[in-house]
């Protein structure tokens, strides 16, 4: 006799979001200098009926937030940062990378997301690294 597997966490939480009638959630994705964009992006999703994730700091821009002097403390909060939108990736169900440059940490994301199987989509697709 056979036995069911258990679900893995990833089923588990496609199946809550299903039992719980959530819309498609997007996370959206790319280098801060889209900030702009990224909140049209979110706007256009969100009228599309889409639930929306996305950077919430944007350390290139001054706030007393990160301004403390000392390098190593904005270093950690960047990296604690990574981890934070890796686990928007994870809780979403497709990837939207905004604009028309892709650098390491955006690549590093669109590479994590792929990993998991989720979809990604491009506001640029010729900037895609798997294109």
């Amino acid at each position: 006799m056979s036995h069911p597997q258990p679900l893995t966490p990833e089923e588990k939480l496609a199946d809550a979001k299903k039992q719980l009638s959530l819309p498609r959630i997007v996370v959206i994705c790319g280098s801060t200098r889209f900030m702009t964009e990224m909140t049209e992006a979110d706007l256009r999703e969100t009228k599309a009926g889409r639930i929306v994730v996305k950077p919430g700091c944007d350390m290139k821009s001054p706030h007393e937030l990160w301004s403390d002097p000392a390098e190593a403390e904005a270093e950690a909060l960047k990296v604690r940062l990574d981890d934070l939108h890796r686990a928007k990736i994870r809780l979403a169900d497709e990837v939207l990378v905004i604009g028309d440059y892709i650098g390491d940490s955006t690549r590093a994301e669109i590479a994590y997301a792929r990993s998991l199987g989720k979809p990604v989509r491009f506001t640029h697709p010729e900037v895609d690294p798997d294109a």
